[in-house]
């Protein structure tokens, strides 16, 4: 920069704005992978499906929920990713996001959802409750939402709640 044009410059006459990353992400738009993983309450025949959605270049957990795999349930998610103003989804074609995502902000396929789909791996390693022959198992919905929400508070936003 020119040193004469450093000399005119009054510090009163200049902004400067300190964004948190999560409002930088938020301004510029977030892109994010959603996906769906199985489990069950007491018997295989009471499915319980922990939906969430995560960053696509962090990889980090952004929201979740719980429920069966219906539209009512993802349309909770969608509400909670509300606030991110995600400009693109990827997903892995599962008609519901077809139904709820607009066309423009969704793309379908495989190559776009290894990070979620990694997350699944690590998820039904830690918890037993998650693996698909389990000798652990949850009797209540409640009992199941709450051992997975504690571990996904504790290691993805690292709150103990």
């Amino acid at each position: 920069m020119n040193h004469a044009l450093l000399a005119l410059l009054n510090p009163r006459q200049i902004k400067v704005e300190i964004w948190r990353e999560d409002e930088l992400a938020r301004r510029r738009g977030l892109s994010s992978e959603l996906d769906e993983m199985w489990s069950y309450v007491a018997r295989k025949t009471n499915p319980r499906w922990l939906w969430h959605a995560i960053d696509h270049h962090t990889g980090k957990v952004l929201a979740y929920v719980f429920g069966r795999r219906k539209d009512a349930v993802f349309l909770k998610l969608k509400a909670l990713l509300e606030p991110f103003g995600i400009t693109q989804y990827y997903t892995d074609g599962w008609g519901t996001y077809d139904r709820h995502v607009e066309a423009e902000k969704h793309t379908v396929g495989k190559e776009n959802t290894q990070k979620i789909e990694s997350k699944h791996i690590n998820l039904r390693t830690r918890i037993k409750r998650l693996v698909r022959r389990p000798i652990c198992f949850s009797k209540t919905e409640q009992m199941h939402d709450r051992v997975i929400g504690l571990f996904i508070n504790r290691y993805e936003f690292g709150r103990l709640l």
